[in-house]
């Protein structure tokens, strides 16, 4: 190895560094617009535009007016959209998600009709829809409430069938419920959907990263919190291959690793296991407020710090990303 690599001053690594054309060529990772997935946050309403005050230059809108920003983000080549419904109302069980007239449903044919060409993918919870902010129904297990998982699972089943009738292109759950992915492929397939392909949240850690994204979905916990279903930040690495394999073993067609930046060590490893499998990274709401904060100060450029945050997921394994810059990213490629 140290006859190959050589000695200095017959080599010298800066010779494919000093001319930018040469730098450019050499690259082995670059960003795409068809890589990237923009979350997006719908509710009823009309003419509803309004600024996530945590979240810079990301909205909760209307249908209305998500027809105007997905026909935008199919003109810029983007790959996808992921959608999260916020319902009028909200109750114990999340009655609006297992709706075919609920806000997702509604917005999934919004999706289509509008860009048809833009993937259409769809995010499988009930944090969002529930009154009490957590991912399922709750039960009472050993004394303290929690959500129960294989009711929960029979819900997860109604609720993908709503979003495929609706026309959705992919399947993206992120409750953390077990077996979540066998109920879900079970269904789909009993009713024609064999073709519908899933993304799981198979590994998605219960990180300090989500606040902003809590006040964009209105989906905080109302009381505890998520770590007795979604994964340990300090739990051995080896955990979420554990998770990945069972997913995958129950018909996952993509897997995610959430949030990206503070778990990029898990995204290599998952991607040095898996090295056929479709690897997502999500770039979640804290990561893009820290940088926006940050910048609307001075204190780093934007544009600078996004690019090579995704090109550091990309590097690590990351083949998909979804982030809430993917219109910028795309306009700045």
């Amino acid at each position: 190895m140290q006859n190959f690599l050589g000695h200095f001053p017959q080599v010298r690594m800066r010779r494919l560094r000093q001319n930018p054309i040469i730098r450019k060529m050499v690259q082995a990772y670059h960003l795409r617009p068809e890589q990237l997935i923009l979350p997006l946050f719908i509710r009823e309403g009309r003419g509803v535009k309004h600024e996530i005050s945590s979240m810079p230059g990301i909205y909760q809108m209307s249908l209305d007016i998500l027809a105007e920003e997905v026909r935008c983000v199919e003109s810029l080549g983007i790959g996808g959209v992921l959608l999260f419904g916020i319902p009028e109302k909200k109750d114990e069980m999340g009655s609006d998600a297992l709706s075919s007239r609920g806000i997702i449903a509604r917005g999934i044919e919004t999706v289509k009709k509008n860009a048809p060409n833009l993937l259409c993918v769809t995010d499988l919870c009930f944090c969002e829809y529930t009154s009490h902010g957590h991912c399922g129904c709750l039960t009472e297990i050993a004394g303290r409430t929690d959500v129960d998982n294989d009711a929960t699972l029979k819900m997860i089943q109604q609720q993908a069938l709503v979003h495929a009738r609706a026309g959705a292109d992919l399947l993206a759950p992120s409750g953390m419920m077990d077996g979540m992915i066998s109920a879900m492929r079970t269904a789909l397939d009993a009713e024609g959907f064999s073709h519908l392909p899933i993304m799981s949240y198979a590994v998605k850690y219960a990180g300090s990263f989500y606040g902003p994204f809590r006040d964009a979905a209105e989906s905080a916990p109302q009381s505890g919190d998520r770590r007795s279903y979604q994964m340990d930040p300090a739990a051995l690495s080896e955990t979420a291959l554990r998770e990945t394999a069972l997913d995958l073993a129950e018909g996952a067609d993509i897997v995610m690793v959430k949030p990206a930046l503070a778990y990029l060590d898990i995204l290599r490893l998952v991607r040095e296991h898996f090295p056929g499998v479709p690897l997502a990274a999500y770039n979640v709401s804290g990561e893009y407020s820290m940088v926006k904060a940050a910048a609307q100060r001075g204190w780093l450029d934007e544009k600078s710090v996004v690019m090579e945050s995704l090109l550091g997921m990309s590097r690590a394994g990351a083949g998909i990303l979804i982030t809430y810059w993917a219109k910028n990213v795309a306009e700045w490629i």
